[in-house]
């Protein structure tokens, strides 16, 4: 995208995202930028693949879940785009309370530098999921009754756009979540359904949104979540052959440390913001997957502030 009135308007909402608090957020972006956003972000991601390659070095970031103080803070550690290339594994709305900027300030960043700015799909980015899990909540909050159900419409129709699978250098296989027994190669995965606001359930798409890893299980099984599948070591392990890969990296999933390995370390969770464990009584920190130009790895972790 390189029309220079659209990257000045894309310009003047980046402007607007970071110098605004949550408070003046619905101040500094009205209705109409955000539609235009969408709308704009749309014709970016049509002209993609639902695989999108891209070479080394790139940062891979995790679930940011509504935190938009920690994405600022990953960008200002490392340089926004297009210092650095990144790629993010999905789940930017739900649970936080700021998921607008995270999705506004990704979605400019798309339009800017598409190539070497990916953003895949996660769970959090089905609108069932979202109904729910507080994103529709928050726009009803921010922006009023009567302004929400649009909004919430367009951001999921431009959701519905996301790629679901990146590859990076040809060897690192990126997705939301996991697996599917329905998985045979890159080309099918090129050539996903989209559109669709919910993925079929079943279908090789929710899986790659819903399945899990799951120590001491051979092969595939149900999900312990009521959708898609568990999957175990030996799946990874055939798989990165199938598909030619070093590892897998994958999000959705909290982690102690930021980042977490299974089978043999081909397959890593990244997980990217801080986070509080009520259960445990314990805070856990963010972290990133920096690939290096040999595809070397790398983490940088974030503790909780």
């Amino acid at each position: 995208m390189n029309n220079a009135k659209c990257i000045q308007q894309v310009d003047a909402i980046i402007d607007k995202v970071l110098r605004s608090s949550y408070q003046r957020f619905t101040e500094l972006v009205n209705n109409d930028e955000l539609h235009y956003l969408c709308e704009t972000t749309i014709n970016v991601l049509r002209e993609q693949s639902t695989l999108v390659e891209m070479p080394a070095p790139v940062v891979i970031c995790g679930d940011l879940q509504g935190q938009f103080t920690d994405l600022v803070r990953i960008f200002d550690t490392l340089g926004a785009p297009p210092k650095k290339n990144y790629l993010f594994l999905g789940n930017y709305v739900n649970r936080g309370k700021q998921g607008m900027e995270i999705a506004v300030l990704l979605f400019c960043y798309k339009i800017k530098y598409a190539d070497n700015f990916v953003l895949l799909r996660g769970s959090s980015e089905c609108s069932k999921t979202n109904r729910s899990g507080g994103f529709l909540d928050e726009i009803t909050r921010r922006y009023g009754q009567e302004n929400a159900q649009l909004l919430w419409d367009h951001f999921n129709q431009t959701f519905s756009w996301l790629p679901y699978v990146g590859l990076v250098g040809k060897k690192i296989l990126c997705v939301h979540s996991g697996l599917s027994p329905t998985m045979y190669d890159l080309q099918q995965l090129g050539s996903l359904r989209r559109p669709a606001l919910d993925p079929a359930n079943p279908s090789l798409e929710l899986d790659i949104l819903f399945a899990d890893p799951e120590p001491g299980t051979n092969g595939f099984r149900a999900n312990k979540r009521g959708q898609s599948v568990m999957f175990g070591e030996n799946v990874v392990t055939n798989l990165s052959k199938q598909f030619s890969v070093n590892v897998i990296v994958r999000g959705h999933q909290v982690v102690r440390e930021g980042v977490d390995y299974f089978a043999d370390r081909r397959l890593v969770t990244v997980f990217s913001v801080p986070h509080l464990s009520t259960s445990q009584n314990a805070a856990f920190p963010g972290a990133v997957l920096i690939i290096g130009e040999d595809l070397h790895q790398s983490t940088k972790v974030f503790p909780p502030r």
